[in-house]
């Protein structure tokens, strides 16, 4: 391969993960965003929150479309093919985040006009902005290389958990004491179910970003927090 060819694949290599860092830059505006039109019952931003999600799905498929090109068309081998085979998996995964943001701001509309449940939003906000900056650390990570910082985000996904389950055991006890407060709560309890599933995909990157520099995805079992609690999310 000629020097001209490797310095075009080098440029277009580069490319490719800048878009990574825009569109992890964006999820976490999203996720933000959503959380903050939860609490403030802001039908306005939960609407924009909404419509931008278009811009997370257009970059994910330019990422996709390039990477795949790059593949194909260079043949890379060793480090160059596991960035190409990582930003695929990466932004699929904040892609996923994503739909989650979007699916709450969804909720927060309903949610606008039903009884509030004290303290809950935000709780909520806390939870979400606890997982905003594990996404920033896991995005900072793929950009530094840094498997350390990857091996945090990654531990850290069990006070997500717990954070969750705190929130399910709160919804449960509101449920029982008052009929009237069933259907905001289940509505919360699917908000928080989101999140704590963003948690979990931003561990996932963090793991990919493990294999990314050291070739091996992580051997130990992912840290999960007892009793969480499997339910549908609401569909995009």
């Amino acid at each position: 391969m000629s020097q001209h060819i490797v310095s075009s694949f080098d440029r277009d290599l580069e490319s490719v993960q800048a878009m990574v860092v825009k569109m992890g830059g964006l999820v976490e505006t999203q996720v933000l965003d959503a959380a903050q039109a939860l609490e403030e019952r802001d039908e306005e931003l939960a609407e924009t929150v909404r419509l931008r999600d278009k811009q997370v799905d257009a970059l994910e498929e330019q990422i996709n479309t390039e990477a795949a090109r790059l593949i194909a068309l260079r043949a890379p081998h060793a480090t160059d093919l596991r960035i190409a085979l990582t930003v695929i998996k990466i932004s699929g995964n904040l892609e996923r985040v994503g739909d989650y943001a979007k699916n709450i701001a969804k909720r927060s509309k309903v949610i606008a006009d039903l009884p509030s449940i004290n303290g809950s939003s935000g709780a909520i906000r806390r939870m979400a902005s606890e997982v905003e900056g594990m996404l920033k650390d896991s995005i900072d990570s793929f950009i530094q290389r840094d498997a350390t910082l990857a091996a945090d985000v990654r531990a850290r996904d069990v006070a997500i958990d717990q954070m969750y389950n705190a929130l399910f055991r709160e919804f449960l006890t509101y449920m029982m004491e008052d009929p009237r407060n069933i259907t905001p709560c289940m509505h919360l309890h699917f908000i928080a179910k989101n999140i704590e599933r963003m948690g979990d995909l931003c561990t996932s990157i963090a793991e990919q970003v493990t294999y990314l520099v050291t070739g091996q995805m992580p051997e130990e079992p992912r840290p999960k927090s007892d009793g969480v609690v499997a339910v549908k999310p609401l569909e995009s």
